[in-house]
C-alpha cells in the first residue's frame, strides 16, 4: 500500500471541488465516482478531450483547482511556497505527464498548464527548456573496462539475495572512518518535491531515477551528467545494470520501471533507448519494486492503485491479480507470467447494488529475490483487495524461473482481505471481515548461515519477522515480533543482514490525526522508530537502539520506514525525521549522524533541499555513501537531492 495514494489522492483531493474543511476522506465519499469514471475512461493520453475548452488566468486556476490542497498541505502535497522554487517547466511536465497528470489533463487544457506555471513562478515558460544546461561530464566515454571497474551496488538490494550487504573490500569503510563522513557533494533534482528513487552505482557511474520520470547517469565521485533518459511517469524503483547482447556483442543495460506500470531497456553507456514494455494492461497497474536479474531473465513485479479505486461506491472491486513477468533483457519480450491469484469472477453485488468480484490484489511492491542454487524467484505479497482471500495473500512465494509456476508458498497472515473503502464512511466495498493491511512490503533476504545454511528472511507489517528454510517448502524455522504493525507501521521497505545478525528498522510511523487521508495529516512526533539485531540463526534479539528524538522540529516523526544497509562493523539507517545515522553493529552505539533536512548548495546548480528519508536505504561502495533525501508523503519534509559522502582527514 505504500505508494499507490499518490495518483488518485492528488487527483481527488485537489480538484478544486473539495472543502478544506473537511477530509478527504468525506469528499471521496459525495464526489470521487466522477472522477474515477474519467480517470479510467480517459486517461492520460486522453485528457485533452476530457478537459473544458474555456481558458482560464493562471491565478484563477490555482484558486479553483490547486489552492485547496497546496494551502492545507495535504499529505504528498507541496505548499504554494515551494511550488514557487520550480520552473514553470518543471509543473507543466507534472501536469501533463507526471503526478498531477490527472488533474492537468482532465480539468486543465494546454494554455491554463502554462498560465497556472507562470503564476506560481512568476517566470516565463520556454517549451525547450532543459533543467540540466552545461552540467554534463567533459568525457562522456565509459569503455568495457571502465563499465566493470571499482566497487559496485547492484540494484535495489546490492545482489540477487537482497541481502542490503556490502563487503569491507567493496565499501572502503569501517567503524574507525565512518565516523570521519563528509558531505562531499550535492545533486538537486531540478523542480522536484520527492525524492524516492535508490541510486546504483556501476563502473563509476551513479545511475538514478526521479519523480519527474528523467533518470540520471551521474559521475559517481563529482555528480556531472553523463545522460538523461525522460520516461512517462515518475520512476521510484533503482535502476539495476546488467548485460544484454548486442548486435555488436554483450553490453550493458540499464533496467527500471515507472509508476505508470511501463519498464525500460536502456543502454547504459548512451542512455538510448533498447525498449519499454507495458506487462500489464490493468489502467491501474503500477511498478514500484526494481527489476531482479535472474539467469538472463528480468524479474518484474506488479503492483496497483485499485485498493484506492475501490474508495468509489460505484467501483466494480475488485479484479487486479499482482504478478511478476519475466523479460529477455534485449529486447523485452516476455517469458513467462505469473499471476499471485487466479482470476476473478462475479462474487456479488455491495450493499449499493454495485457488482463485486473477487479474489484480487496480493501484488508486489518491492524487487524480487533470486536464489540460483535452487532456480527460483521470491517475492513477498500485499493484501487481497476482495473476498474470498486467498492462501497467497501477505505471503512469501517461491516461483520457478524455468516454468513460471508456483513451487511453494508462506502465508504470515491468513484472511487479509482489505482496501481503502474500509477507511471510508461509506465502506461498501469493504471485504467482510477485512483484515489489518499487512503487506510483505520488503523482499525476501537469501542469507547464509555460519554453519553453510541457507535461511530465508520475510519481514512484515505486522511487525514480524520471519525465517524460513527454502530446503523444505518454506517451512518455518523462527519467528520474531519486534514492532507494534500497522498499516504503515512494523517493517516497511527491508532488513539488511551480515553473517551473523539480521538488523530491522521499526516503522510504526504514526499521526495525531488517525484519518490517513485528511489534507491536515500531521505526523506525531513521538511514535515509531528504533534499530533490532537479531541473532541469524535463532532470531533472538542481541540490542535494540533507539529512535531519534524529534523535540520540536516540524514535520518530523522517528519512524524509520526506509530500508537499511550494513557493512562489515557498521549498520546504516535513515528516519523519516531526515536523520541518517550508522550504527556499531555489535553494541547499536551511534557511531555517526547526518541530519539531511535541510538546504544545500548543489553541483548542478539547481535549488536542493533534503527532507524525509522514506522507502530507499544508502548504497555503500568505494569509500563512498550514496542516500536521496526528501520523501514528502504522509505529512514528510519534502526534498529533491542525491547527497554524496566520503571521510574525511581526522
Amino acid at each position: 500500500m505504500q505508494d499507490t495514494f499518490a495518483l488518485l489522492s492528488t487527483a481527488f483531493a485537489c480538484s478544486g471541488r473539495l472543502n478544506p474543511m473537511h477530509s478527504t476522506k468525506a469528499y471521496l465519499r459525495r464526489s470521487v465516482s466522477k472522477s474515477l469514471r474519467v480517470f479510467l475512461v480517459c486517461g492520460v493520453s486522453l485528457g485533452s478531450i476530457c478537459v473544458s475548452a474555456a481558458t482560464r488566468d493562471g491565478e484563477t486556476v490555482y484558486r479553483n483547482e490547486c489552492a485547496s490542497c497546496h494551502e492545507t498541505v495535504a499529505p504528498r502535497m507541496p505548499s504554494k511556497t515551494t511550488l514557487a522554487e520550480r520552473s514553470p517547466q518543471a509543473i507543466v511536465k507534472a501536469l501533463e505527464t507526471g503526478t498531477m497528470r490527472v488533474v492537468g489533463t482532465f480539468n486543465l487544457n494546454g494554455p491554463e498548464r502554462v498560465a497556472v506555471a507562470e503564476y506560481l513562478t512568476g517566470k516565463s515558460y520556454s517549451a525547450d527548456w532543459s533543467p540540466d544546461p552545461a552540467r554534463h561530464c567533459n568525457n562522456r566515454t565509459w569503455s568495457a573496462e571502465q563499465q566493470r571497474s571499482g566497487p559496485q551496488w547492484h540494484g535495489w538490494g546490492n545482489g540477487p539475495a537482497n541481502q542490503r550487504f556490502q563487503s569491507a573490500a567493496d565499501a572502503g569503510l569501517d567503524k574507525r572512518s565512518v565516523p570521519k563522513l563528509e558531505l562531499a557533494w550535492a545533486f538537486a533534482f531540478p523542480g522536484e518535491t520527492i525524492a524516492e528513487s535508490q541510486p546504483t552505482l556501476s563502473g563509476g557511474r551513479l545511475f538514478v531515477g526521479s519523480r519527474s520520470g528523467r533518470v540520471y547517469a551521474l559521475d559517481a565521485q563529482s555528480g556531472c551528467v553523463y545522460w538523461t533518459f525522460d520516461a512517462g511517469a515518475p520512476v521510484k524503483s533503482s535502476v539495476l545494470i546488467a548485460p544484454y547482447r548486442g548486435t555488436d556483442g554483450e553490453r550493458l543495460g540499464a533496467y527500471f520501471s515507472d509508476l505508470g506500470g511501463t519498464s525500460y531497456g536502456v543502454d547504459a553507456a548512451s542512455g538510448n533507448e533498447l525498449w519499454q514494455v507495458r506487462a500489464e494492461s490493468h489502467p491501474a497497474a503500477r511498478i514500484m519494486g526494481s527489476m531482479q536479474l535472474a539467469d538472463g531473465q528480468l524479474l518484474v513485479p506488479m503492483t496497483s492503485t485499485e485498493s484506492y479505486l475501490a474508495a468509489d461506491p460505484e467501483f466494480e472491486c475488485c479484479e487486479f491479480r499482482g504478478s511478476v513477468t519475466s523479460l529477455d533483457p534485449a529486447t523485452g519480450q516476455q517469458n513467462w507470467k505469473y499471476f499471485a491469484v487466479p482470476e476473478a469472477e462475479v462474487t456479488g453485488v455491495n450493499p449499493d447494488g454495485v457488482k463485486t468480484l473477487g479474489p484480487a490484489g496480493a501484488t508486489i511492491w518491492s524487487a524480487p529475490t533470486w536464489d540460483a542454487g535452487r532456480r527460483l524467484a521470491y517475492v513477498g505479497t500485499g493484501e487481497n483487495y476482495s473476498n474470498p482471500p486467498t492462501e497467497t495473500s501477505d505471503a512469501i512465494l517461491a516461483i520457478s524461473t524455468d516454468t513460471g509456476r508456483l513451487v511453494w508458498s508462506f502465508q504470515g497472515l491468513a484472511g487479509d482481505a482489505w482496501n481503502m473503502s474500509c477507511n471510508t464512511d461509506n465502506p461498501v466495498n469493504c471485504p467482510s471481515d477485512s483484515g489489518p493491511d499487512f503487506d510483505f512490503g520488503s523482499s525476501p533476504i537469501l542469507a547464509r548461515l555460519r554453519s553453510g545454511k541457507e535461511i530465508l528472511i520475510g519481514a512484515q507489517k505486522s511487525g514480524v519477522v520471519h525465517a524460513l528454510d527454502p530446503d523444505d517448502g518454506g517451512r518455518l524455522l523462527w519467528q520474531r515480533q519486534i514492532a507494534k504493525g500497522g498499516i504503515l507501521g512494523g517493517i516497511e521497505w527491508g532488513p539488511a543482514v551480515d553473517d551473523q545478525r539480521l538488523y530491522v528498522a521499526i516503522a510504526d510511523i504514526d499521526w495525531e490525526n488517525p484519518d490517513l487521508m485528511d489534507p491536515d495529516i500531521t505526523l506525531d512526533r513521538n511514535a515509531g522508530g528504533g534499530l533490532v539485531a537479531l541473532d541469524l540463526a535463532s532470531g533472538q534479539v542481541l540490542w535494540e537502539a533507539p529512535g531519534i528524538e524529534c523535540g520540536d522540529r516540524p514535520q518530523c516523526s522517528p519512524a524509520q520506514t526506509a530500508a537499511v544497509t550494513v557493512i562489515p562493523g557498521v549498520v546504516f539507517s535513515g528516519s523519516m525525521s531526515g536523520d541518517l545515522r550508522a550504527f556499531d553493529v555489535d553494541s547499536g552505539e551511534v557511531l555517526w549522524s547526518f541530519n539531511t533536512a535541510r538546504q544545500f548548495e548543489t553541483v548542478n546548480g539547481a535549488s536542493g533541499r533534503g527532507g524525509a528519508l522514506d522507502a530507499t536505504g544508502p548504497i555503500v561502495a568505494g569509500g563512498w555513501i550514496y542516500t536521496v533525501s526528501g520523501y514528502s508523503k504522509w505529512g514528510g519534509l519534502p526534498g529533491n537531492v542525491l547527497l554524496a559522502f566520503r571521510a574525511g582527514t581526522p
